[in-house]
């Protein structure tokens, strides 16, 4: 009492204020504290469907080894790669990166794709001379549907795909002849088949480039039109130099979270985090975030060898995910990136791992952003080749 006697009433006023605004900052806290607990509770108490059982998948995409960035391309001296298991054929691949900083909005995710144009003039560039070895077949009459058949049974007997576009007339549109489309065709005059020279698998042979000139021109001749076909030797050396191309440009960028001090990730938070994200269980044990289209942008698997399935995420624990990027596989790959690494950071927060490199050392915000150029160099070295990243020529490409 002596003291507030010995106060003025101006040192008292103030003591008073300073009171009622530590006692507001307290009470304002405490406040945001429940509706944060709220939210979180919220999220994971959310009984969640079993993906797998409510709705089958018949996707199966196999299990690829990561090829490392081929240094004299795209060099880059602070990069830590990690490799998995085939792509394009023996070249090793992948490069890991990733992040430890604060979450920030990523920028407005385009999901629209190259491959989701049936224009005339895509459809002729999709198939161009770049990626495709293209004979044509012109008629004075048109070809009936029956001759066509026998084009279309010999689809697999060349080691690539292949695809024959038909045109009623001069000026009318292409098309993309099927089975289906073919049954009902009153017949086309001119016919381009498309022989693809590379895949995953490596560059077409010689020898399945000659059967397939073989074919068009025992086609043509048999019903009295004129073959186009190009010289063999000199497009087996462009598929040999797209192969090697494609080895070059054949990256996966993925971002690993581990927990911290040997703890664990239970399945079942695992499962809930991920499908309040957007990914979908897969039968192949990885999850799947998918754009309109049902293109696949990127995947979220298990650090360790086990898959993700429906049956043991309740009982599953993992000391780490990860995230992985197809970098010509994906279109707007800097964007989709972008959407990856803001929710591996969600991952890593909420889970409450850290994001590491391969020696399980993190990683900081500049690790991230060199890794993100480096997709960039990637998708414009594919666009210089008229190769662009995630379009149906691509996706054709790298499988």
């Amino acid at each position: 009492m002596d003291i507030l006697s010995n106060m003025s009433d101006l040192q008292l006023s103030l003591v008073i204020i300073g009171a009622v605004v530590i006692a507001g900052v307290v009470i304002f806290n405490w406040i945001q504290q429940q509706r944060y607990q709220r939210k979180v509770q919220a999220a994971f108490e959310y009984k969640h469907n079993d993906a797998l059982m409510d709705s089958e998948t018949n996707e199966n995409i196999s299990e690829r080894i990561e090829p490392v960035f081929n240094k004299a391309s795209f060099p880059d001296p602070d990069l830590e790669t990690h490799a998995q298991s085939d792509a394009y054929h023996s070249h090793s691949r992948e490069a890991d990166y990733r992040k430890d900083s604060a979450i920030s909005s990523p920028p407005p995710l385009n999901t629209a794709t190259a491959s989701s144009s049936t224009t005339t003039s895509s459809l002729l560039l999709d198939y161009d001379s770049t990626t495709n070895y293209i004979a044509n077949i012109r008629s004075e009459l048109p070809i009936a549907n029956t001759h066509i058949a026998k084009l279309l049974q010999r689809k697999f007997d060349f080691g690539k795909g292949v695809a024959w576009l038909g045109q009623h007339d001069n000026d009318e549109p292409w098309e993309e002849i099927t089975n289906e489309s073919n049954i009902d065709n009153d017949g086309y005059k001119h016919i381009k088949g498309c022989l693809q020279l590379a895949d995953r698998a490596g560059a077409i042979s010689e020898v399945n480039l000659s059967k397939f000139r073989d074919l068009i021109e025992e086609f043509a001749a048999q019903i009295h039109a004129v073959a186009e076909c190009p010289d063999i030797v000199s497009v087996h050396d462009k598929a040999v130099a797209l192969d090697r191309f494609c080895a070059d440009v054949d990256v996966m960028i993925g971002i690993n979270i581990i927990s911290k001090d040997d703890g664990a990730f239970v399945g079942t938070k695992i499962r809930a985090l991920a499908e309040a994200s957007g990914f979908k269980l897969d039968s192949d044990g990885v999850f799947k975030y998918r754009d309109d289209n049902n293109n696949v942008l990127f995947t979220l698997s298990n650090y360790e060898s086990v898959p993700f399935h429906s049956d043991n995420m309740r009982s599953l624990s993992t000391h780490g995910v990860t995230f992985l990027l197809d970098v010509p596989r994906v279109a707007h790959g800097e964007r989709v990136f972008d959407q990856m690494t803001h929710l591996a950071k969600i991952f890593s927060n909420t889970l409450g791992g850290i994001i590491v490199d391969d020696n399980r050392v993190p990683l900081s915000d500049s690790g991230l952003q060199r890794s993100k150029q480096q997709l960039i160099d990637i998708q414009s070295a594919m666009k210089r080749k008229h190769i662009h990243a995630g379009s149906s020529s691509a996706l054709r490409l790298f499988v």
